[in-house]
């Protein structure tokens, strides 16, 4: 039996703990800041795409944009012809921090992929995109409150 989902959960708990503790001086939670970096890399993104496009449900994503909101990083605009939708933008104070958590996530990266040639890196990511692709077909179903039959 192979052992690669737990290999990737530990490396994603590690970048996760490693993040929380160097922005904790930024007033930045747990994982708030992959949040505004995806609002600054799509400006205007509203909360329903956001939470698919993170793999998170609704309630979570909205818990951590309230945060974001009351810190002044980001902000919801409200739309003339659409109320419902509020698309989400990074605030100046915001856009301030990209550049660091920028570098961090290329530091990280980096730290990842040492000693793998550039091939590697490609097929390593084709590979984890097929994985991705494959994980979000039951996403998608357990989001809809189906279950799984294994």
């Amino acid at each position: 039996m192979t052992e690669i989902l737990r290999e990737l959960g530990t490396i994603a708990r590690a970048l996760d703990s490693i993040s929380s503790v160097e922005f904790k001086d930024l007033k930045l939670s747990k994982g708030q800041y992959l949040y505004l970096v995806r609002i600054y890399e799509q400006p205007g993104i509203i909360l329903e795409e956001l939470a698919n496009y993170l793999k998170v449900d609704k309630t979570t994503a909205s818990r951590a944009i309230k945060k974001l909101v009351a810190n002044g990083l980001i902000e919801r605009r409200t739309q003339l012809d659409n109320k419902k939708n509020k698309p989400l933008f990074v605030t100046k104070k915001g856009a301030q921090l990209y550049p660091m958590l920028r570098a961090e996530h290329n530091y990280s990266e980096q730290t990842a992929l040492r000693h793998l040639t550039t091939k590697q890196q490609v097929q390593l990511q084709q590979l984890l995109q097929q994985v991705r692709r494959n994980i979000e077909k039951d996403w998608e179903i357990v989001k809809k409150g189906q279950k799984r039959n294994y």
